[in-house]
């Protein structure tokens, strides 16, 4: 009985070494830009200093991380990029969405960003800058958020069955209001409202009051939003009317990458016994047996 409880405990405790490296490589993912500092990193994760620092040391000795000198920040390392090529498939949703988010950027000037749906976050994968003088930072590229914050995140609610939207609304209820105390459901649900009746998000941004977004979900074929596309500009670039142009570069670009994403399927498909009946080992087509 006792080696079987000790087995359990060691499981235990090697499920929550894995656990506690994960949430550290996605808060130094969703700091990308900056970093993060051991200081940041233990708070935010939870853990003694000394366990996270020891955890960060791991993984910079395994390239999974880097450490800058002189800031002694952490940063993704190499060891990561290395395995995301490997793991990516062979034609990502970013491949599909990244040339509609230049045209859109290049035509409007704005930030342009594609949101996909991870779990009950949504994740910012791309980004495209506009040539616009003034930038509407928002989001890094690998920044994950409760898939109730956000433009792009509100976007993809929008399309969810109620079902589905008020069991994510409430799994995220009490970590969105611990991040961001400026979180209201009340809100969120008054943005959804709107934004099934236009056929698209219009918002401020939570941490930005004066920049506001569009947004247009994206659809998988069997019709379950899975991204977002949004253009974030500062609030006087997007009033009402500018809002519906750039709402029909959006509508544009979905009808494209939808469209993109059921000749993906397609093309994907195992073939079936009655796609094969009549064709011959070359591709041909047999001829029908006349009885002669």
């Amino acid at each position: 009985m006792k080696a079987l409880e000790d087995t359990r405990v060691a499981r235990s405790s090697g499920s929550q070494v894995v656990e506690r490296v994960a949430l550290l490589m996605r808060l130094v993912a969703a700091g990308r830009r900056s970093g993060l500092r051991l200081a940041d990193l233990h708070r935010a994760a939870g853990l003694e200093r000394p366990t996270a620092h020891r955890l960060l040391q791991a993984l910079v000795a395994e390239r999974l991380l880097r450490q800058e000198g002189g800031s002694r920040r952490y940063f993704l390392g190499p060891a990561m990029y290395e395995m995301g090529l490997a793991a990516s498939p062979q034609l990502a949703l970013r491949d599909i969405v990244h040339p509609h988010l230049e045209r859109i950027a290049e035509i409007s000037g704005d930030t342009v960003f594609l949101t996909e749906r991870s779990g009950l976050d949504g994740v910012c994968t791309d980004r495209t800058e506009g040539n616009a003088p003034i930038k509407a930072y928002v989001l890094d590229v690998g920044k994950r958020r409760p898939l109730v914050v956000g433009g792009g995140a509100t976007a993809i609610l929008s399309a969810m069955d109620d079902i589905e939207l008020d069991r994510v609304c409430r799994a995220n209820l009490e970590r969105a209001t611990k991040r961001f105390p400026r979180y209201s459901e009340a809100v969120l649900r008054r943005s959804l409202a709107r934004a099934r009746t236009r056929g698209y998000v219009l918002s401020k941004v939570l941490e930005l009051p004066d920049v506001r977004t569009v947004a247009m979900a994206i659809r998988a074929p069997g019709g379950q939003p899975v991204a977002a596309i949004s253009v974030s500009s500062v609030a006087t670039r997007i009033d009402e009317e500018r809002a519906a142009v750039i709402a029909a570069l959006l509508r544009t670009a979905v009808d494209a990458i939808e469209a993109a994403l059921v000749d993906r399927q397609a093309q994907a498909a195992p073939a079936t016994p009655q796609s094969l009946e009549g064709t011959g080992a070359a591709g041909g087509r047999q001829p029908k047996n006349s009885g002669r």
